[in-house]
């Protein structure tokens, strides 16, 4: 087969190449740029903890020394006394990090594998398909075909992929702007970030390692243009009305101001040629993470184009792609649509979203702190690779479809770690819920209790798959079978071994057998066409 075409080399476009590569798929990256991110400390984003965990799988290396982790989120509200909530500093806490920076953490696992092919200076501008694979053309330091098995466009809001498919990309323009500044300073609450409401004024302030903060500033959405004086004067009386009145002393790093959009491309794939990231989606607005979007299709995407690569694919699997990410990025943006008459109002009105009654501030506070429907890692219950209904389900604290809670679990060979940890290998995990684990002697696993026989149901599946053993997992009884995505969502909860149920749902997951399209034999997987 020929390696798959990732076009665009920012972090949704390295994500996929990785994570394809990591389940031993062969990429080659497009990058029209010259191979490096220019450093803007002002353009930060936030990894929650799924998020933030599939970055380091991949081998970002940057997430520890360059990234902070809140120890706490402080809410001020106009003649009323703060609110502050208290996060793990090693938990659920989330992950700041400048843009640039994980970029480059991406940008240099993706050189160190062999499986990833990095070309600089090459610009798409045709892009062909047929029964077997996809050609793409780019210009730039030398003109060249490629011929790809699958071509993904991560190539940014103006992505010339959506363009050259003649996808229509509606949605809202100018729904916020902010004015943005990085800087080094000292606030009276070190570690923890903020959110300061005086509607219609809106101020947070999100850490950085080394003493920088980043502080944003809401704006009218087609207000006057911000001047670097106008800009000087909102820190200095930002930062006096926290410190007491006195402005105290800033090193001022980088400066912007940002006009935030909401699109949604009507398609995100067509045929062989998915989109991903900013490509397929634009939102930002109350909290909200593009960026972290991006890489959630990423994830998704990775594992079934990973299994039609070396396996074939049923038209249903590839399909669920668009069924799963665009659905979900439809509810945030729809869930954002829905709160910002409220609150982006002066009236101090509240606002009930769906699945929330919580007050205005606490609701952004949840948009940034990953909770709510504003925040929330998305679910998957309506998914077309959702099993049917069967017997001997049952429910535990994480409903199907939901994100897996990353409990510590252990593999036969006695290794213990996170459940999060061994995700992204394209395999289906099989966890067994089985109290008092930590004191069977490891050699006999396999042949103690229900061992035997569940080993043997998960040989048999029709899809690769790896036998966990887990003390506890939230909601679930001793001898629950947890089947888990290769993406970390849960497909379902058996009370005990039952190997007709598990087959039935890995074949749903995989869509059903695969077609016969997507294996049809290619050309030798040179990268480049002649």
């Amino acid at each position: 087969m020929d390696p798959v075409i990732v076009v665009g080399a920012g972090p949704v476009g390295l994500a996929l190449a990785l994570a394809l590569a990591g389940q031993g798929v062969p990429c080659v990256v497009l990058d029209e740029g010259p191979g490096k991110d220019e450093p803007r400390p002002a353009r930060t984003l936030v990894l929650h903890p799924e998020t933030a965990a599939m970055a380091a799988r991949l081998g970002c290396t940057t997430l520890r020394d360059e990234g902070a982790r809140w120890t706490a989120w402080r809410t001020l509200r106009r003649r009323q006394e703060p609110v502050r909530t208290a996060l793990e500093p090693g938990g659920p806490a989330p992950l700041h990090i400048p843009q640039h920076a994980l970029a480059r953490g991406l940008r240099d696992a993706a050189h160190a594998h062999p499986l990833v092919q990095l070309i600089t200076d090459s610009r798409l501008d045709t892009l062909e398909q047929d029964p077997r694979g996809v050609t793409a053309h780019t210009r730039g330091a030398e003109t060249t075909w490629w011929r790809g098995s699958y071509l993904v466009g991560c190539d940014g809001a103006r992505s010339t992929v959506r363009k050259l498919l003649g996808i229509r990309f509606p949605g809202r323009t100018a729904v916020e702007r902010h004015a943005v500044a990085a800087l080094r300073t000292e606030l009276p609450w070190p570690d923890e970030a903020l959110l300061h409401r005086a509607p219609p004024e809106e101020v947070t302030a999100r850490p950085l390692p080394d003493g920088v903060w980043r502080l944003d500033w809401l704006l009218p959405p087609r207000g006057d243009l911000v001047t670097p004086d106008v800009l000087v004067s909102r820190i200095r009386d930002t930062l006096a009305g926290w410190c007491g009145g006195t402005t105290p002393g800033y090193d001022l790093l980088d400066t912007g101001v940002y006009t935030l959009h909401h699109r949604l491309a009507r398609r995100w794939r067509a045929d062989r040629v998915f989109l991903a990231g900013d490509a397929a989606h634009l939102l930002g607005a109350l909290g909200t993470q593009g960026v972290e979007e991006g890489l959630r299709d990423a994830e998704n995407l990775a594992w079934k184009l990973a299994l039609a690569w070396h396996h074939g694919a049923s038209p249903a699997l590839l399909d669920s792609y668009q069924a799963e990410r665009r659905t979900a990025v439809a509810a945030r943006l729809r869930a954002a649509d829905q709160a910002m008459p409220a609150l982006r109002s002066s009236g101090g009105l509240r606002v009930l979203v769906p699945g929330s009654g919580r007050a205005n501030a606490a609701l952004l506070a949840d948009a940034h702190l990953g909770r709510g429907p504003l925040g929330a890692a998305p679910g998957y219950a309506r998914s077309p690779l959702a099993p049917p209904p069967a017997e001997g389900t049952v429910p535990t604290a994480t409903e199907p479809g939901a994100p897996v809670t990353d409990v510590r679990v252990t593999a036969p060979d006695g290794t213990t770690v996170p459940l999060r940890d061994r995700l992204g290998a394209g395999r289906l995990l099989v966890v067994l819920v089985a109290p008092g684990t930590g004191v069977w002697d490891r050699r006999h696993w396999l042949q103690a209790g229900l061992m035997p026989r569940l080993a043997a149901a998960v040989s048999a599946l029709p899809v690769r798959a790896e036998l966990l053993v887990a003390e506890e997992y939230p909601g679930a009884a001793a001898h629950t079978v947890l089947l888990v995505r290769p993406d970390g969502h849960l497909v379902g909860a058996f009370g005990g071994v039952r190997p007709a149920e598990l087959y039935a749902a890995a074949d749903a997951l995989r869509g059903g057998p695969p077609g016969t399209d997507d294996r049809a034999p290619a050309a030798p997987a040179a990268h480049a066409a002649e």
